[in-house]
């Protein structure tokens, strides 16, 4: 039995909120792992950036994807 055009666009719409959740995860994982690691620098030498957590995350969905 072949699913209707809406069953198959709930799934690609399912699949694509579960790639936005996983990549919403992904920085706030980054955040929290690079906040962490920040605490233990001496206080001069302590700053993130965005791009710090978005290089980060992307890393860490490269990773988790493959």
């Amino acid at each position: 039995m072949a699913l209707t055009t809406e069953q198959l666009e709930q799934i690609e719409f399912n699949k694509a909120q579960q790639a936005m959740f996983n990549k919403l995860e992904s920085v706030r994982m980054a955040k929290e792992l690079l906040m962490e690691n920040d605490r233990n620098k001496p206080v001069g030498e302590r700053g993130i950036s965005a791009n710090d957590v978005t290089n980060f995350a992307n890393t860490l969905a490269q990773y988790i994807n493959q």
